[in-house]
């Protein structure tokens, strides 16, 4: 990947291979139907989403896409992430995997609960 700066997550998807465009692709969707609302941002140099504040991020890396749900989707969800690799607030989804689309439809949807005060 190219060190650039992009201003959208169609700018940013576009620097990866296909393989790897088409996974950036499936979490974006699945981020934008949990949470029709949100707006596209990109925040640290990665693709996010906001709604008042941000819900989550997502990343491209060498060997899995790396999902970021705050510390508090982390918690949450500590018992179904235990197969992946996990950080404080961020999580790798390996490659070498399919992706767990309906465990990150659950993240976001506690995000925007969170975020909107509705737990």
């Amino acid at each position: 990947m190219k060190e650039t700066k992009h201003t959208t997550i169609d700018g940013y998807i576009s620097e990866f291979p296909a393989e790897i465009g088409e996974r950036l692709t499936q979490i974006r969707n699945t981020i934008r139907a949990a949470a029709p609302e949100a707006k596209e941002v990109i925040s640290y140099h990665m693709p996010a989403f906001r709604q008042g504040k941000i819900l989550v991020y997502f990343a491209a890396h060498q060997r899995h896409i790396g999902f970021y749900a705050l510390p508090t989707g982390n918690l949450a969800f500590q018992e179904e992430l235990k197969k992946y690799v996990t950080g404080k607030g961020s999580i790798q989804f390996p490659y070498t995997e399919p992706l767990p689309l309906d465990l990150i439809r659950e993240m976001v949807l506690f995000r925007v609960a969170e975020v909107t005060g509705k737990i």
